[in-house]
């Protein structure tokens, strides 16, 4: 593959900040002001934080104001296969030219001081959303909330806090509490907060945060419902119900994004059109994808073969839920990991639904648990367990002795990343 440009100018740029993770937003209001403060002229800005489905929330929601005829800028991350995908302008992925030119652009505006990666490349996607314009802007945290870098937008339109949960708490505490406290750093001063499923204790911070602020909340359980029904999925809120197809992304937990979307539309006044769009037009990648082309379905091509790249305890749970809702087929997990995640609270619920587990190293990640040690705990879990030296071994090894088996990559955006980029 040939390198462009953008990826020489992201090289360098991952050479300006130790790859550390430093929560301030100094550096950021520094490079903002130096370029004009470009977030001040961004179209109505969707702010979305959360634990878990904030990336499938952001994606139903785009799918419904785009069903809707609106444009949209969105921001997500991380990327899997190529940069590009964090950053869609009015409905696109941006540009390799544009792409440079803002890349560029900071680089200079910043004249060599410390910044970290994510914080830099932020504002180059806030440049081009500002320079373009879009019905709105969907921007999705990239860790927290409070201190992270897309939190620089005085009054955005609406924020959307979905499910909070135990995570990276290094960098946003030990205690549920003080994480929500972290997320709830989006909510602004009288700008409507959509709610999604929380722990009564996250919730009291949530709530509390809004409060004070003036805030008004759309929580679920209090202003709006979801739930599924023979075969539906239902919605309720105080402006009616809406009985609709459930929704494209797979599992239970999809449901409730679902719902935390659909209220989201409806406070920016939308109707049944984008709501039905919301639900059955969204796509994200790696969130437990059915893959359909590429090396991997030429060394089983009589398998299933599935990519998830949910990597916490919450995710886990909402894995297995998934696949306790399929059809009941010998089941194989080939997991890859971070050192940094709870491999045991993420593997324990999957362990259940597994016929075996082969452990895999994330290739090019200095981070990654090694296969032995993600083989040893399953085994631990009681799960029979292998090791294999790269995804596709193991692969070959289940369609080998189960040919129509159900395989289910998994573990970490970052191996599945290196599973799209070959497969996609």
């Amino acid at each position: 593959m040939t390198t462009s440009t953008s990826d020489v100018i992201l090289a360098r740029m991952m050479a300006l900040h130790p790859k550390i993770i430093d929560l301030t937003l100094d550096r950021v209001w520094r490079l903002l002001d130096a370029l004009g403060n470009p977030q001040d002229s961004l179209p109505p800005v969707i702010h979305i934080a959360g634990t878990n489905g904030k990336g499938s929330t952001l994606a139903m929601i785009r799918a419904g104001l785009e069903g809707a005829g609106k444009t949209c800028h969105a921001y997500t991350s991380p990327h899997l296969a190529r940069f590009h995908e964090r950053i869609r302008v009015a409905g696109a992925l941006i540009s390799e030219p544009d792409l440079t030119a803002v890349l560029d652009e900071c680089y200079e505006a910043n004249d060599g001081e410390p910044i970290t990666y994510f914080e830099i490349t932020t504002v180059a996607a806030i440049i081009a959303f500002s320079r373009s314009f879009a019905d709105y802007t969907l921007l999705e945290v990239g860790l927290g909330g409070r201190l992270d870098a897309t939190n620089v937008v005085a009054t955005p339109r609406l924020t959307v806090i979905t499910p909070v949960s135990m995570d990276h708490e290094a960098f946003l505490g030990d205690t549920l509490p003080k994480i929500a406290g972290e997320k709830a750093g989006i909510i602004k001063r009288a700008v409507p907060c959509v709610v999604g499923p929380q722990a009564e204790e996250g919730l009291d911070v949530i709530e509390a945060r809004a409060q004070a602020l003036g805030a008004p909340i759309l929580a679920f359980g209090q202003h709006w419902h979801v739930w599924e029904e023979r075969g539906r999925l239902i919605y309720q809120d105080e402006t009616g119900l809406l009985d609709l197809p459930l929704p494209n992304l797979l599992g239970a937990h999809q449901i409730q994004n679902a719902g935390a979307a659909l209220s989201a539309l409806r406070a920016l006044g939308e109707g049944e059109t984008a709501c039905e769009a919301a639900v059955t037009r969204a796509e994200w990648p790696a969130r437990m994808q059915r893959l359909k082309q590429g090396p991997l379905i030429e060394a089983a091509p009589e398998a299933e073969l599935w990519l998830d790249g949910g990597h916490n305890p919450a995710a886990g749970q909402a894995l297995a839920g998934v696949l306790k809702g399929l059809p009941r087929k010998p089941t194989h997990l080939i997991v890859g990991m971070l050192n940094t995640k709870d491999i045991l609270g993420y593997l324990g619920p999957l362990a259940q639904m597994a016929d075996s587990l082969t452990g895999v190293s994330i290739p090019g990640e200095a981070n990654t648990i090694p296969g032995e040690d993600t083989a040893r705990i399953a085994a631990n879990l009681g799960v029979t367990s292998h090791v294999a030296s790269s995804v596709r071994e193991a692969v070959e090894a289940i369609a080998a002795h189960t040919p129509r088996a159900r395989i289910l990559i998994c573990g970490s955006l970052y191996l599945a990343g290196s599973i799209l980029r070959e497969n996609g």
